[in-house]
C-alpha cells in the first residue's frame, strides 16, 4: 500500500482530533470500560458516537499515533483495503483502532472477528447503526465483545451542553423520593421551564448547535439517511421498501400516539402483516419510532405493538405541523425512561416502569382520578417547577442519565 495514500487517512484523523472539543462529554463515556479488547458502540444516527470515540482518543493518548480512527463510509475504501491499513498501523507501533460506521463495510462482523483473532495485542473499538444485530452466525462476536448503546441527549445533558449547568444523574427511586428537594435546588439556579421547552423542540441531537435555524431540515435529512442508507447497509431491502418506510413514518407522525389498526395501515402501505411488522421494528431500531407493548418484546417473533410513538419529541416537531402537547409529554417521558428502565403499557395509567411504578403524564391541572388508589402510582406533571407528594414535574424525568 502506498504510504502517501495512508498519510491521507492519518491527516484526516488528526484534523478531526484537533477539532474535537472536550468541553462536554456524554453520559456513556464513564460507563465504558475502555480497557476491553473489543468494544462496540451502537446508536441512532446523529446522537454523537463519532465525537465520543474522538474524545476518548484525545483524552487518553499522549501519542496519537498509537491510535487510528477511520470512518468506513470514506470513499477511500472503495479502492483500498482496510486490512492492509490496519496491518500498516500495527506494524508501525499502533495499539488501538477505532472503526466508525462499521456497518458500511461488507461482512463487517467477519472482519471484526478476524482482526480480533489476527492481532491479539490490538484493541478495537467500533461504532455502528442502532439497527445492527449482533448474531452468532456472522462471526460469532457475541462472546468476544462488550456492546454499549448511546442514546440521544437527556434533558440533564442538555442543561450542561447548552447552559453549562452541571446536574448529577439520579436513579428513578431517588427521584421519586427526593424530587421536591432536588427541584428546589435546581430551579433556584435557572429558569427550568423555558429550557425544557427548548429541549423538547431541538435538544435531543447534539448537532442542533451546528445548525441554528436549519435544525428541522437537518433532522429530516438524518431521517432520510437512516432509511435510505443505514437500513440497506444492515438488511437486504429494496428501493420500494425504503419508500414505504418513509410513507409509514409520515403516516404515523400525523397520528401518534397511535393505537394501531394494523390492517388499515398495511392497506395504506400496500403491504402484508409480516412486511408491515418488519418495517415498524426497523424504524424503531433506527431510532425513529418507539413501540410500546404490555409485555417484553421478542424481536425473533414480531408482534403488533400496543401503542406507537415517535422516538423523541424533536422528531415530532420536525415531521408534523400539528403537534399535540399531550403526545409531546408522553413521548418525552417514554424516551427518557426507556434508556435505563423497562417501560410497558399498563391496563390503567399511561406507563408502567419495571413492572412496579405506574405513571400518568398530564398537564398541571390534572388529578390522580384514574390511578389514585393504586400503590406506587405517580403523576408526571408538565408546566410545573416543583411538585409535591406523588406529583412530580415532568422535566425531572430527564435527569436519569
Amino acid at each position: 500500500m502506498d504510504e502517501k495514500d495512508i498519510e491521507r487517512i492519518y491527516r484526516s484523523f488528526h484534523r478531526k482530533l484537533q477539532d474535537t472539543s472536550l468541553d462536554f462529554i456524554r453520559y456513556l463515556y464513564k460507563r465504558i470500560n475502555w480497557e476491553d479488547r473489543l468494544i462496540g458502540i451502537k446508536g441512532a444516527r446523529g446522537v454523537g458516537k463519532t465525537t465520543l470515540i474522538l474524545q476518548h482518543i484525545k483524552r487518553s493518548f499522549p501519542n496519537p499515533d498509537a491510535a487510528l480512527y477511520v470512518s468506513l463510509d470514506n470513499l477511500w475504501f472503495m479502492t483500498h483495503s482496510l486490512e492492509d491499513l490496519i496491518e500498516y498501523h500495527y506494524t508501525h507501533g499502533g495499539t488501538h483502532v477505532f472503526l466508525d460506521e462499521v456497518h458500511r463495510y461488507p461482512q463487517w462482523q467477519t472482519l471484526i472477528k478476524n482482526l480480533n483473532d489476527d492481532y491479539p495485542n490490538l484493541r478495537i473499538v467500533y461504532t455502528g447503526s442502532s439497527m445492527l444485530e449482533i448474531e452468532n452466525r456472522q462471526g460469532d462476536l457475541s462472546r468476544r465483545q462488550i456492546v454499549y448503546q448511546l442514546a440521544g441527549l437527556s434533558f440533564r445533558e442538555f442543561l450542561d451542553f447548552e447552559y453549562g449547568m452541571k446536574v448529577p444523574t439520579y436513579t428513578l427511586e431517588e427521584l421519586l423520593q427526593q424530587h421536591v428537594s432536588i427541584a428546589m435546588q435546581l430551579v433556584g439556579q435557572m429558569k427550568i421551564l423555558p429550557a425544557f421547552e427548548k429541549y423538547l423542540r431541538k435538544g435531543h441531537y447534539p448537532f442542533y448547535k451546528e445548525t441554528h435555524e436549519g435544525f428541522e431540515f437537518r433532522l429530516q435529512e438524518v431521517i432520510r439517511q437512516v432509511i435510505e442508507s443505514d437500513l440497506p447497509a444492515v438488511e437486504d431491502v429494496q428501493y420500494v421498501t425504503t419508500q414505504k418506510l418513509k410513507k409509514m413514518l409520515m403516516i404515523l407522525a400525523e397520528r401518534v400516539p397511535h393505537t394501531p389498526n394494523m390492517s388499515e395501515l398495511y392497506k395504506e402501505l400496500e403491504t402484508n402483516r409480516e412486511q408491515g411488522l418488519k418495517m415498524l421494528y426497523a424504524l424503531e431500531r433506527g431510532g425513529l419510532l418507539a413501540l410500546l407493548n404490555n409485555q417484553i418484546k421478542n424481536y425473533k417473533s414480531l408482534s403488533r405493538p400496543n401503542k406507537i410513538y415517535l422516538d423523541n419529541t424533536n422528531l415530532m416537531y420536525a415531521l408534523s405541523a400539528n403537534t399535540d402537547i399531550g403526545t409531546v409529554r408522553e413521548c418525552f417521558f417514554n424516551n427518557q425512561l426507556k434508556v435505563l428502565y423497562e417501560v410497558f403499557l399498563p391496563m390503567q395509567g399511561d406507563f408502567e416502569v419495571n413492572r412496579k411504578y405506574l405513571f400518568e403524564v398530564r398537564g398541571r391541572t390534572k388529578t390522580f382520578q384514574q390511578i389514585k388508589d393504586i400503590p406506587d402510582s405517580y403523576l408526571a406533571v408538565d408546566n410545573t417547577e416543583v411538585g409535591h407528594h406523588n406529583r412530580i414535574p415532568l422535566w425531572m424525568f430527564g435527569l436519569l442519565y
